[in-house]
């Protein structure tokens, strides 16, 4: 049974940084692409990035580009998302979610953590 756990949200000020955490457990990730996403009350989910396990290819969407960074430690089978430059509009709830690399969706998912920037 794969799971994700979120971790690393919380409060920061307009301009501040924020690094969150995804922990993957229950199968070897080796193919898998993993992804953050998010989400605001009222919208759309909005893909934020996501890293090919194997390869560590990255791809951003374009509010976050050259502020976040997705990573992820193989030994630890954790991703991250160190988040820089944060801005009111980053407020939401973040999820991490995996998918194989042969399914356009993404099957497996964590409960979010919230990000709230203050302006």
């Amino acid at each position: 049974q794969v799971q994700l756990i979120e971790s690393g949200g919380g409060l920061v000020q307009t301009g501040g940084s924020l690094r969150l955490s995804c922990s993957a457990s229950g199968r070897t990730f080796s193919g898998y692409r993993m992804a953050w996403f998010r989400r605001v009350p009222g919208k759309e989910r909005e893909f934020v990035a996501r890293i090919t396990w194997t390869t560590g290819i990255t791809a951003y969407g374009d509010s976050v580009k050259s502020r976040f960074t997705i990573s992820r430690d193989n030994a630890k089978n954790t991703v991250y998302l160190e988040m820089n430059s944060l801005r009111p509009d980053d407020t939401a709830v973040y999820y991490c979610a995996a998918r194989p690399s042969y399914m356009s969706d993404y099957p497996y998912w964590g409960q979010g953590t919230q990000v709230t920037v203050s302006s």
